[in-house]
C-alpha cells in the first residue's frame, strides 16, 4: 500500500486547502462544456454513488494553480495541465477487502485541450501507476477515450490498478489498490471507473449526476 499513499496524500491535501471563488454556470445539451468548480466536485463520485465503501476524503474540487498543477500533472515543466482550470479528489476504502480507491478530476477550458492532454499524461505519468508489469484491460465503451492497466503495485504483490478516462472537457482517474492479493479486479475497477464517466457525461449534459454503483 506504501505506492498508492500518494492517492490519498493528494485527496487529503485538497480537503485543507481553501475553496474559494465561483464560477460561471454553462448549460450541457449534450454538447461538452467546460465545468464549473462545483460540477467539477459533484462529478466525483460521493457516499451515496459508492455502495458499499467508506468515504476517506470528501468529494473536494479547487482553482489549478501552480501546486495542484504539480500534483496533477507530476512530469516536465507539469505537461497536460495547460489549459485547466479545476482539480478535484475523492477518497473511499473497502473494509471487507481492505481495498481504496481514488478519483481525480482535472477540468479543462475545452474539450481540445482535454484531447491534447490525454496521451500526455497517460504516457508520461498515470499509465505507469499500476507498476511496471502491469496489463492493459479493456473498459468498455465509456468516455471518449479511455485506457486502464492492472498489475502488482506493492511489495507483496498487492494488486493495483489505474484508469484514465476522457469525458468532453474532463479527464478522470481511478486509482485502486488492496492489502490483499483479492482484494480488488479488473471487473471492480471497470465498474468503478464506469460510475466515474457517467458522472461525468451527466454533468456535460446539464444533469445533476446520479450515476452510483449498482445503479
Amino acid at each position: 500500500m506504501k505506492n498508492y499513499r500518494w492517492c490519498v496524500a493528494a485527496a487529503a491535501t485538497l480537503l485543507l486547502a481553501g475553496c474559494g471563488g465561483g464560477a460561471e454556470s454553462d448549460s450541457g445539451n449534450g454538447e461538452a462544456v467546460a465545468l464549473t468548480k462545483e460540477q467539477a466536485r459533484q462529478t466525483l463520485p460521493d457516499g451515496e454513488a459508492m455502495t458499499g465503501w467508506k468515504e476517506s476524503a470528501r468529494p473536494k474540487a479547487v482553482e489549478m494553480d501552480k501546486l495542484y498543477r504539480s500534483q496533477a500533472c507530476p512530469i516536465k515543466d507539469n505537461a497536460g495541465c495547460e489549459n485547466s482550470r479545476f482539480y478535484g479528489a475523492s477518497t473511499f476504502r473497502h473494509d471487507d477487502t481492505a481495498a481504496t480507491a481514488t478519483f481525480l478530476i482535472v477540468a479543462y477550458d475545452s474539450e481540445q485541450a482535454a484531447r491534447e492532454a490525454y496521451d500526455v499524461l497517460w504516457d508520461g505519468y498515470y499509465g505507469q501507476r499500476a507498476g511496471q508489469r502491469a496489463k492493459t484491460f479493456g473498459l468498455g465503451p465509456i468516455g471518449d477515450e479511455r485506457d486502464a492497466r492492472f498489475g502488482s503495485s506493492g511489495f507483496r504483490g498487492e494488486p493495483g490498478a489505474v484508469t484514465q478516462v476522457r469525458v468532453g472537457t474532463t479527464l478522470l482517474w481511478t486509482l485502486a489498490a488492496s492489502a490483499d492479493k483479492g482484494g480488488i479486479d479488473e471487473d471492480g475497477v471497470r465498474d468503478l471507473a464506469t460510475v466515474f464517466a457517467e458522472r461525468a457525461r451527466q454533468t456535460q449534459n446539464g444533469d445533476a449526476p446520479s450515476a452510483a454503483l449498482g445503479g
